[in-house]
This record gives C-alpha cells, structure tokens and sequence, in this order.
C-alpha cells in the first residue's frame, strides 16, 4: 500500500486553499475577476476546515468509484483523512497513516519529496493556467455557481480543469479534472468552514495512539 499520491493533495490545495489566477494570456477578464476575488478571500483566511467527495469516472472502462474525505488547513499545516490514509503535517514533518497496513510513514517536507505544503503551491498554480467563464450561472445541487475552464499553458497529465465557484459566498465549491484518458476526476466541498479554531494537537502525530503500527522513518 502506497502513500496518497501527491496529484491528489495537490488537487486538494488547489480546490481548499487556492483557485489559480490567470496570467497575462488570458483574454477573460470576468474569469480573471471572479478568480481574483476568490483568491484574495480564501487567502485572508486563517484556517479552513471542509469535507468533501472524490469521484472518478470512466465510462469507456465502466469505471465510477466515490468515496469521501476531510481536511483542516491552517498555514503550511494539515490534516487530511481519505480513503483510509490520515496524513498530518506540521509544516516542518509529515506523516502518512496507512490504517489497512497498519504502517505510518514519516517525511520531511520538502521540495523534493512527495509532502506538499499549500502555500507553497501557490505560485505554480498561479502562473500555468489560462481561464474562461463558460457559465455565469448555474444550479448545481441547488448551489448557484460560476463554473470557469483552465487549460494548462502548457503540456500536463490532464487537459482542463472546471472550476465551479459558489457565488453568494465566493468559494470553491467543486473542481473536475479531465485528463487524456477519458478520465474525469471530481471534487465536491459538501462543507467549508473558514476561520475555524485550531489547536497544535491538531498537526501532530502521536504515535501512542497507534501502538501497533510499524513506524517507518523515510526522512
């Protein structure tokens, strides 16, 4: 059993804690409006905390898997709990809880390695893609949206992203990435609390409460 991978909590930053601003290419100045704005708001706040759904499809494979996560995020530290990983970090450590295997793997976080620290993710996402409102209004699941599309300025894994964007709060609301294998993978905030009280405890790991874990140190 592997770590989560880190295209996944990359994707996690960029739905929780960033929308990409657009660059100097893009000709939509309503997407760069709405991206600024929702930018500029979710970067004023001090913690976050959200739980969401991840669904990937594949219709050609007959493929279509969910399953649901959590996150708190505050600064360079998280806590994220998906499909059966916990992974905890301090801003300085992580540590990746594999509750099937029994095993937690601990890193330090750094560039070279598969930690990621959201803030410091930021300037990737702000400079590589162009966007496009595709819709100034929309009911999804009764939430009224934006829905934008970024397409990489250059060559990835994946062709565009749809951005969905709540528009009475100016939140991220749902993210679907479709990549070049008929693959579409969606991310669903089904809650997001901004500015939630957080506690040191909260991106630390202990390893008393995981007394038969194999430990493996990778730092």
């Amino acid at each position: 059993m592997t770590s989560i991978p880190k295209v996944l909590l990359a994707t996690i930053a960029l739905l929780i804690f960033s929308i990409p601003q657009t660059n100097a290419q893009s000709k939509d100045k309503q997407a760069t409006d709405i991206l600024d704005e929702v930018t500029a708001k979710t970067k004023a706040y001090e913690s976050i905390k959200m739980d969401f759904t991840y669904q990937m499809e594949n219709p050609e494979a007959n493929i279509n898997e969910t399953t649901s996560g959590s996150a708190l995020v505050s600064g360079d530290k998280y806590r994220l709990d998906i499909a059966g990983q916990l992974v905890i970090s301090d801003g300085t450590t992580l540590w990746t809880v594999i509750k099937d295997a029994e095993e937690v793997q601990v890193n330090e976080v750094n560039d070279n390695n598969e930690a990621f620290s959201p803030t410091k993710m930021l300037p990737d996402y702000s400079k590589n893609y162009k966007s496009k409102l595709i819709s100034k209004t929309q009911a999804v699941n009764g939430v009224d949206v934006y829905i934008l599309e970024l397409t990489p300025n250059k060559k990835e894994n994946f062709k565009n992203v749809n951005l969905y964007v709540r528009r009475s709060e100016m939140q991220p609301y749902r993210i679907e990435i479709y990549d070049y294998n008929g693959c579409v993978y969606t991310y669903t905030l089904t809650s997001f609390k901004p500015n939630v009280a957080v506690k040191a405890g909260d991106f630390s790991f202990v390893e008393s409460q995981y007394p038969d874990y194999e430990i493996i140190d990778m730092r």
